[in-house]
């Protein structure tokens, strides 16, 4: 069986690196490529035949999850494994939905991206066992009782969820366009579709609701 091709796509080299020696040392398993942003992670797949792609989520301009709805898109046979340092319960489901085969936390990457790796070139998915936990207790125990406003991430879009995380970190809106290469009034959208679901009406309650959403979230 011949080894399986990866294209490893995150924007710290020192990781990107790191992850890259460590799947390359992997038997079944060749590192073609390396990406540090999605424009390259694309120029990259037009160059290379590519079978698995490791993909961080927090890319300046077209951020992973674009990235990954790309990839479902124009480079369907490519399987691809999340690697991020968000959480999981909050951004896992998306990542699937968008197409990802799996999702690890960074944290954890160095114990579980082989074995992942190894289940999503078989074919199969990859979540943590407390992750796969929280799906099928979603699933036991729908219909499920509404939460209340402004504790729902599930009701913003990838989008909004990135705007929202964005806030969460302190930044203000126009260095949340300049982050995500967007128009200032893009982002001022985002914030009122945040704020009209969440059914707040202030900018200090929404970056206060924010920060606790996303606290310890560098």
């Amino acid at each position: 069986m011949p080894d399986s091709r990866v294209l490893v796509v995150d924007d710290h080299p020192i990781l990107r690196h790191g992850i890259a020696e460590l799947v390359q040392h992997e038997p079944g398993f060749e590192v073609c490529a390396e990406a540090g942003n999605a424009t390259e992670a694309l120029e990259q797949l037009a160059r290379h035949p590519i079978d698995l792609a490791i993909v961080d989520l927090s890319l300046a301009g077209l951020s992973g999850i674009d990235l990954l709805k790309t990839l479902r898109t124009k480079h369907p046979a490519v399987r691809t494994l999340v690697m991020s340092m968000h959480d999981e319960t909050l951004y896992a489901e998306r990542a699937l939905r968008a197409g990802a085969r799996g999702y690890v936390m960074k944290q954890e990457a160095t114990r579980q991206i082989l074995t992942a790796l190894r289940h999503i070139r078989d074919g199969e998915i990859w979540l943590s066992e407390r992750m796969r936990q929280r799906l099928l207790s979603r699933i036991a125990d729908a219909p499920a009782v509404p939460p209340r406003p402004g504790t729902d991430l599930t009701l913003l879009t990838d989008r909004e969820l990135e705007v929202f995380r964005l806030i969460g970190r302190g930044l203000k809106t126009g260095e949340i366009a300049r982050e995500l290469h967007r128009s200032v009034n893009t982002v001022e959208a985002h914030r009122a579709a945040i704020k009209r679901k969440f059914a707040i009406s202030t900018g200090a309650e929404l970056a206060r609701l924010a920060f606790q959403a996303f606290e310890g979230d560098a």
